[in-house]
């Protein structure tokens, strides 16, 4: 197996799924995840990362256009211990509950199969990172339709006991578009991992398929204390948005100033107090400028 450059694995993939890429920081100090979301449908693209805990859940973005909340609603990240645990679907609190009770990971998915979503028939992709007394380990793991039949659960997990600084493995649950979806095979990919938490996200995000990207997650934790950096977010416009509605304008300039394009930050809070010119979205573009430490327009 090569390594790959994980820039290139994204942006050559304009549907990969739901992904999770798992590794060591360059600097070798960090243990990095990252978590992503896509969708096509309204309702699928109808999400946001929010922070619940020392983790984090997906929420609807409009609440009125949630047409479906099985299978896009759960927990993606949760933190038992000195065990962060990632996965696409709700089996994250299986895994939590399961090692809860002294089950391993493995162990703790034995009760989950597929997602019953035919055709897809879905994977279910999850991780897990172990950092404790300056010691970092992580696994894998997939369970996956037997060639597209749902009436047989392949199971596979990979463990990764000490990894190389710079470098991570990464699994998505589709091997690309189609119809039906095509699900991951192999091993999962041997990628590299480059730069801090804030380069880190917007390669990630900048290489998600334009169209059809949603929200991302990042978070490094210090392999010597167990301390993690405060997460980092992004997500795209869930759904079109709409010329009566400058609220899904401001939380899009929040997406964009917090992947550090204040520019078109600036744009979305301008187009909302075009629709409704209030004080809270003066309020927002003071907080972009202050944060900026433009002066000059702060002054405006």
């Amino acid at each position: 197996m090569e390594m790959k450059s994980l820039a290139a694995s994204l942006s050559e993939n304009a549907y990969p799924g739901r992904g999770i890429v798992i590794g060591k920081s360059e600097d070798g100090k960090s243990a990095v995840c990252a978590y992503f979301i896509m969708g096509r449908s309204t309702n699928s693209r109808n999400r946001v990362f929010v922070e619940d805990g020392e983790g984090i859940r997906t929420q609807a973005f409009d609440p009125s256009k949630m047409e479906d909340p099985s299978l896009i609603i759960y927990a993606p990240v949760r933190v038992l211990g000195n065990k962060t645990i990632v996965t696409n679907g709700d089996q994250t609190d299986t895994i939590y509950e399961g090692m809860d009770k002294q089950l391993t990971f493995e162990q703790s998915l034995r009760s989950r199969e597929f997602e019953p979503d035919a055709p897809n028939l879905t994977p279910r992709i999850s991780g897990i990172m172990h950092v404790e007394n300056g010691n970092y380990s992580y696994a894998m793991s997939i369970l996956k339709s037997d060639a597209g039949r749902d009436s047989g659960c392949n199971r596979f997990t990979f463990a990764y006991e000490k990894p190389f600084a710079g470098e991570g493995r990464f699994i998505h649950t589709y091997m690309s578009d189609g119809n039906p979806l095509p699900s991951f095979e192999g091993e999962p990919e041997w990628v590299d991992i480059k730069g801090g938490i804030d380069e880190f996200t917007s390669l990630v995000w900048e290489n998600l398929n334009e169209d059809n990207k949603v929200s991302l997650f990042v978070r490094f934790i210090d392999i010597e204390t167990g301390k993690y950096e405060k997460a980092a977010m992004a997500f795209s416009q869930a759904i079109a948005l709409e010329g009566d509605q400058p609220a899904r304008y401001i939380a899009y300039a929040k997406a964009l100033e917090k992947l550090g394009e204040r520019g078109k930050a600036v744009e979305a809070l301008e187009t909302a107090y075009s629709l409704n010119p209030s004080t809270v979205v003066l309020r927002h573009l003071l907080e972009i400028y202050e944060n900026a430490e433009d002066f000059e327009n702060i002054e405006i």
